[in-house]
């Protein structure tokens, strides 16, 4: 199947980008960005470790490799997070998006510096078009509405630089390791990692709140069901195209936006929305070939 990969990769950023919009529905109820993120992964991982434990014989290696990629895929996304709503609390989710985005280029340097893949003016051009994309459409163009801080500017960048951390993490771990392992070594990481930041009393609370719904659907499709599609696609395609791919999501969570909570795009944002799926598809097509 020329397209599985690819294809794969697509499926998680359709998650991803509906995971934002439920993230945004907890938010605007009072939820803390931080709890939001630690019960994302949280309940991905409690999945993650009864698939990891039914068939635990056949899913155990030992392989140092195997466990340091697979932390530092942990650390990866746990960062990704949490430099991300930083950004947001310095700037707006306009910058802060457009940021993390840039995280293809860091991926492409990377990769062309341990010669990991060749360095092409046509991916160059995808990761240009894609970015002129992004920008459009999140609005990060209307300097007279966007306030950037140099903490938000700096957050923004750090969660893009943890965006490419976790995409090469899994990237190697995946080689490695089968899924099971790997999500479930990954995500323990992430589960300790942003305890230490949440708020305890709060993340207590979701347990008993009406909210939980929102709170496992987040979890299931958010990290549990969008990850296993990743890391099973990403070990068909390359870190670069990977990184491009994912930038579907925008696009979905401001589909979930439109549909569902009642937002509206303007003309130019909807141009830069046609830019990033072109861009994707013209990509997906190359790769295939």
């Amino acid at each position: 199947m020329r397209f599985a990969g690819v294809g794969l990769v697509i499926l998680a950023a359709i998650c991803w980008g509906i995971s934002g919009g439920i993230g945004d529905i907890l938010m605007n109820k009072g939820w803390d960005p931080i709890v939001i993120s630690f019960y994302r992964g949280a309940v991905a991982f409690i999945c993650f470790l009864a698939w990891f434990l039914f068939r635990f014989r056949k899913n155990w290696i030992f392989s140092t490799r195997l466990y340091i990629w697979s932390l530092l895929a942990g650390l990866g996304v746990a960062g990704n997070f949490t430099f991300y709503f930083l950004s947001i609390q310095a700037s707006s989710v306009a910058v802060a998006a457009t940021l993390m985005y840039t995280a293809p280029v860091f991926v492409l340097l990377i990769s062309f510096l341990f010669r990991l893949e060749r360095s092409t003016w046509f991916k160059w051009g995808c990761i240009t078009g894609v970015l002129v994309g992004i920008i459009l459409l999140t609005g990060a163009y209307s300097t007279d509405s966007i306030s950037v801080s140099v903490l938000g500017a700096a957050a923004g960048l750090a969660a893009g630089i943890f965006y490419a951390l976790f995409i090469f993490g899994f990237k190697n771990a995946s080689s490695t390791g089968n899924p099971q392992i790997t999500l479930t070594i990954a995500f323990f990481s992430f589960c300790i990692i942003l305890f230490l930041f949440a708020d305890n009393a709060e993340a207590a609370s979701v347990v008993t709140s009406s909210d939980i719904g929102w709170f496992l659907l987040l979890g299931i499709l958010g990290a549990g069901l969008s990850f296993i599609f990743y890391v099973i696609g990403i070990r068909r395609t390359t870190p670069t195209t990977a990184s491009m791919v994912a930038m579907v999501e925008p696009v979905t969570a401001s589909l979930f936006g439109i549909l569902l909570l009642g937002d509206h795009l303007t003309t130019i944002q909807i141009f830069g929305m046609v830019i990033i799926l072109l861009t994707i598809t013209v990509l997906s097509v190359k790769q295939s070939n």
